[in-house]
C-alpha cells in the first residue's frame, strides 16, 4: 500500500516521501496515528502544498525533543516497589510509571509509548531505558528499583 508520510518516521522515511508499506502497518499505525495519508493524487497535491508547514512542525518537535533530552539525558531515577525476599517485584515497572516519575521529578511530560526499557523490569536493580523523543533523537536514562520498606 502506498502512503505519503506526514512526519519523519525512524527507519521508514521523511516528510512528504511516498513509500510502499504493508496494508496492516499503514492502516493500524501510520494512518491511525496521523503519520501518513493514503497516496491518492489529491492527497499527493495536498501534501506538496503543506510540506513547508509540516517541516516547520517537525522542526518544532525536534527542538522540543532536544530540550527534553538535555534535561534528562543519563539521569538516574529511583522507583520504590514492593518486593519478595529474593528481590523479585510484585508485578513490574511499566512505562507509565517511568513517565510519571520523570514528570514528578523534572516536570517533563513524556508519552509512555516513547519509553522502551532494554529488558523488562521485574526485580530490584538498575536498568537502562531508551526514550524515543523524536525520529532523530533518542535519549537514555537509568531506572533504579529499590525495595519499598514496610512501615
Amino acid at each position: 500500500m502506498k502512503v505519503i508520510l506526514l512526519e519523519n518516521v525512524r527507519n521508514i522515511g521523511a516528510i512528504g516521501e511516498i513509500i510502499d508499506v504493508k496494508r496492516g502497518f499503514a492502516r493500524n499505525f501510520l494512518i491511525s496515528q496521523k503519520k501518513a495519508l493514503f497516496a491518492s493524487k489529491a492527497n499527493i497535491k495536498e501534501v506538496e502544498k503543506i510540506k513547508n508547514e509540516l517541516d516547520k512542525k517537525d522542526l518544532d518537535r525536534k527542538n522540543n525533543a532536544k530540550s527534553i533530552d538535555e534535561k534528562i539525558r543519563d539521569k538516574k531515577y529511583t522507583i520504590e516497589k514492593l518486593s519478595t525476599e529474593n528481590k523479585e517485584l510484585y508485578g513490574s515497572v511499566k512505562p507509565t510509571e517511568i513517565s510519571k516519575i520523570i514528570k514528578d521529578m523534572d516536570g517533563v511530560e513524556i508519552n509512555p509509548s516513547l519509553i522502551q526499557p532494554v529488558k523488562e523490569i521485574k526485580s530490584v536493580g538498575i536498568y537502562k531505558v531508551f526514550l524515543n523523543l523524536h525520529s532523530e533523537i533518542q535519549s537514555n536514562i537509568q531506572i533504579e528499583v529499590v525495595p519499598k520498606e514496610d512501615k
